[in-house]
């Protein structure tokens, strides 16, 4: 029998890391697929514009399925569900790298999505489950910080592995890399003691979601993220086609610039706990908030490539100093149903990230991509704003 000391240092040995990264995983699933958007729609002869919805595509399900999802994974286990999806992104990595069309690839992707809402915010529910209050902000940006190495290095080496394989290859190191992720998240759970689910009991679904919503602080945190998933996560498809249009054709560039979002989010996990030391969460919420439209407004005069490489890192840095707090205070919207809280999160950041390439999209086409771009960083910076006074009445 372990004490409570011993089971924090054995969750923080061996199941913090894992759990990060089976979201690690999920992050490089969801965001491979950016630069690779002129090469499949080339090799599939479909247009850009069509491939760029693979991300609406993934998204959609993404943000769907946790409200499904998250109360089983109170009942059945988080971990024993985290397994299973990883089972699901793996096989659907296979079946894109074999694709022989578009509509296949789409198919796979839905599912990739509807796997992927049963990992990460079920991941995030856990860590509230296993960390107290008092040290959960900085666990939370610590597995954050590996899951947006996904982003990072998932940009990245998606451009260099379709420049070099094509982009089948792309979905087959994913493939690998989800096999990889759920045979050390069995090896490293199944000796060790977690917290047990609660009775299976359809009933109490009502009335945990019942509980949240009533929470008034629950309507700003589920508001406040779908505006970022919009306006931020929204871009991203089409940062392959604004440098396309300055000349830039190669994927890796793309690739780069897309990842400097994942390098401002990692640079900001390894200095939150200092800044948490220096500032009042409720400052970071609003700084990060003008950090992010600021940077991002920068990105509607399309500088040379180089220069929104570090615009791009702003945005994730900004993005993030903003999305902590979130991610803190939804984990104790109902300390009894963490699954539940954290995939109503889930929905509303991945129905803002499906409707942002839409609406990018229609606004690129109406009036622009510099004004569309401009309408995005003015959302962050309100949303950062107002979310700071929101949350700060409703303490």
């Amino acid at each position: 029998m372990h004490g409570p000391q011993d089971r924090a240092a054995i969750n923080t040995r061996y199941v913090l890391p894992v759990i990060g990264i089976a979201g690690f995983a999920t992050a490089l699933v969801a965001r491979a697929v950016d630069p690779v958007v002129l090469p499949i729609a080339e090799d599939l002869a479909v247009s850009p514009k069509s491939v760029a919805l693979l991300s609406t595509a993934f998204a959609l399900p993404f943000a769907l399925i946790p409200p499904i999802l998250g109360p089983i994974s109170d009942m059945v286990g988080k971990v024993r569900l985290i397994s299973v999806c990883l089972v699901l992104l793996t096989a659907t990595g296979l079946i894109s790298t074999f694709a022989p069309n578009f509509e296949v690839l789409l198919g796979s992707r839905i599912v990739a999505g509807m796997a992927a809402g049963g990992i990460f915010p079920i991941a995030l529910a856990l860590v509230g489950d296993l960390v107290r209050l008092d040290e959960r902000q900085v666990a939370i940006g610590r597995h954050v910080g590996i899951v947006m190495m996904g982003n990072l290095l998932g940009a990245i080496a998606a451009g260099a592995i379709a420049d070099l394989f094509g982009w089948r290859g792309v979905f087959a190191v994913l493939s690998a890399f989800g096999a990889l992720a759920f045979v050390m998240l069995v090896l490293r759970t199944r000796s060790v003691s977690l917290p047990k689910p609660a009775p299976f009991n359809l009933k109490s679904v009502r009335t945990s979601y019942r509980t949240i919503l009533k929470n008034p602080r629950a309507k700003i945190c589920y508001a406040t993220v779908f505006v970022e998933g919009a306006a931020v996560m929204g871009i991203f498809p089409f940062v392959a086609l604004l440098l396309l249009a300055a000349g830039e054709t190669r994927a890796s560039i793309t690739g780069l610039v897309i990842a400097g979002f994942g390098l401002g989010s990692v640079a900001y996990s390894f200095f939150a706990g200092r800044m948490l030391s220096w500032f009042r969460p409720l400052q970071l919420v609003s700084a990060g908030g003008v950090l992010a439209g600021l940077a991002l407004g920068a990105v509607a005069i399309t500088p040379p490539w180089p220069v929104q490489i570090l615009l791009f890192t702003a945005v994730g840095f900004g993005f993030y100093m903003l999305h902590n707090y979130i991610q803190l205070t939804v984990t104790e919207l109902n300390p009894n149903a963490r699954g539940a809280a954290m995939s109503l999160h889930a929905t509303s950041f991945f129905l803002g990230q499906a409707s942002g390439p839409v609406l990018y999209g229609l606004g690129i086409a109406i009036i622009g991509a510099t004004g569309s771009i401009l309408i995005g960083g003015l959302a962050m910076l309100l949303v950062g704003l107002f979310a700071a006074r929101l949350l700060g009445r409703t303490a």
